[in-house]
C-alpha cells in the first residue's frame, strides 16, 4: 500500500449532513435503507437507555454511569457493522453499542451499579467486559484477535476506545502488534473533544487522531461521528478490510460528549454553554430522522411504534435495577480461582465467623 494511501482525509467523511440532506462520496456508499431504518431504532434505544441510566444514577440505582448521550450513531454503527462470530471490546462509555449487541440493558449496567461481575456472558455475546482503565482493552482486543488469527477463525475484532486513550501507552503497543501482525482488527477512536476535562488540543499536536496510523502501517480515516450512515460506511469497510486479510484499521471518528464525563463530573468548570450548545444542533438522532421522514421510510406511526419500544426497554431496566440484589458474600471468594487455596479459605471462615455472630447479635437484640 502507498503511503498516501494510509492517510485520512482532510475532511470527516459524510453522508448525510446537518439538514438531513445526502452527500455524494466517490468511495463510501448511502447505507440501504433496511440499514438506515435499524439504525434509527437503535439510536432512540440508545438515548433512551441513555437518560434512564442517568435518571437511574440520581436515584441511587447505579454507582456511576458515563454517559453516551450524543454519541450513539458511533455506538450502533460499531455494532451494526459486525458479524456473528466478531467481537466487540467496549470501554465504560459504550454501553449502548454492548446493548445493541444483544446483551440486556440490565446486565449491561451491572458492572456500573458496583457488582463484582461485568453482568453478562462474554462468550454468549461476544462482547469482552466493558473497560474502565483506558486503553487496556485495546491489549486485550489484540490478543484475542490474533489468537483468531492463528487458530484460522474467520473473526474481526471492533476495539473501541477515547481520545484519552490515544494518550496511553497500551494504545501504542496495539496498534503497533496489531499492523506488524496484521492483525484482523478494527481500532475505533470516539473523539468526542474531552477526555474527562482535557481537551483534545492537550491530548495531541498532531493533524487529527487518524493520522496516527500511518506511523504504524496501517489505514487511518475520518469520519463525522453525529452521521450514522457515514459511521456505518467507513467502519463497514473498515470490518470487510479486515476480513479480506488486508490487518487492522484506525477510525477516527468526530463527534461530542453532549454529558458531563459522569455523574461525578461538573463540567461546567472546563467548557462553554454555548459550545455544547452547538452541537446539539448536529444530533445524530435528529439527523437521520430527518433523513429518513424526506424519504418517505419513516412516517409518525412507525417513529410511535420505535419510540414506544424505547420505553418499554427504559421501563425494564428500571424494574431491575430497583429490585435489590441478593447478594452471596462468599462469592468473593468463590470466584478468584478455580480452587480455593488454604488462605482464601481462612479468609472466607473468618468473614463467615463474622457474618454469623452478626446475625446472633441481631437476633438478640430482636428477642
Amino acid at each position: 500500500m502507498r503511503h498516501e494511501d494510509l492517510l485520512p482525509r482532510d475532511i470527516p467523511v459524510s453522508l448525510i449532513d446537518e439538514h438531513g440532506d445526502a452527500v455524494a462520496d466517490d468511495r463510501y456508499r448511502m447505507p440501504d435503507d433496511d440499514t438506515l431504518l435499524r439504525a434509527y431504532r437503535g439510536l432512540v434505544e440508545g438515548r433512551r437507555v441513555n437518560d434512564q441510566a442517568y435518571a437511574l444514577v440520581r436515584q441511587g440505582r447505579l454507582a456511576v454511569y458515563p454517559s453516551s448521550h450524543g454519541q450513539e450513531a458511533c455506538q450502533i454503527g460499531a455494532s451494526l457493522v459486525l458479524g456473528e462470530r466478531d467481537w466487540l471490546f467496549p470501554t465504560y462509555r459504550d454501553s449502548v453499542a454492548v446493548i445493541a449487541r444483544g446483551v440486556a440493558p440490565a446486565d449491561a449496567m451491572v458492572l456500573l451499579k458496583g457488582d463484582w461481575h461485568s453482568g453478562y456472558d462474554p462468550a454468549e455475546h461476544r462482547v469482552a467486559p466493558q473497560a474502565t482503565p483506558l486503553a487496556t482493552q485495546l491489549l486485550h482486543a489484540v490478543g484475542f484477535a490474533h489468537a483468531a488469527q492463528r487458530r484460522g477463525e474467520d473473526t474481526v475484532v471492533m476495539a473501541l476506545c477515547g481520545d484519552g486513550a490515544t494518550s496511553e501507552g497500551d494504545f501504542h503497543e496495539a496498534l503497533n502488534f496489531a499492523a506488524v501482525f496484521h492483525l484482523p482488527v478494527v481500532f475505533f477512536v470516539q473523539n468526542n473533544e474531552f477526555a474527562i476535562s482535557v481537551p483534545l488540543a492537550r491530548q495531541t499536536a498532531a493533524p487529527s487522531l487518524a493520522h496516527k496510523a500511518i506511523g504504524y502501517g496501517m489505514p487511518g480515516q475520518r469520519v463525522d461521528g453525529n452521521d450514522a450512515a457515514a459511521v456505518i460506511a467507513v467502519l463497514g469497510d473498515a470490518v470487510t478490510r479486515a476480513r479480506e486479510g488486508a490487518g487492522p484499521s484506525l477510525v477516527e471518528a468526530h463527534t461530542y460528549r453532549m454529558q458531563a464525563h459522569t455523574n461525578a463530573d461538573d463540567d461546567t468548570r472546563y467548557r462553554d454553554r454555548d459550545e455544547v450548545k452547538a452541537w446539539a444542533d448536529r444530533d445524530p438522532l435528529l439527523r437521520l430522522r430527518t433523513r429518513l421522514t424526506a424519504q418517505g421510510l419513516l412516517d409518525d406511526a412507525a417513529q410511535q411504534r420505535i419510540a414506544e419500544g424505547a420505553d418499554a426497554i427504559a421501563a425494564e431496566l428500571r424494574e431491575a435495577l430497583n429490585a435489590d440484589s441478593d447478594l452471596d458474600p462468599e462469592d468473593l471468594f468463590r470466584f478468584v480461582t478455580s480452587r480455593r487455596s488454604p488462605q482464601l479459605q481462612e479468609q472466607w471462615q473468618l468473614l463467615h465467623g463474622e457474618i454469623e455472630r452478626a446475625a446472633l447479635t441481631e437476633a438478640g437484640g430482636h428477642a
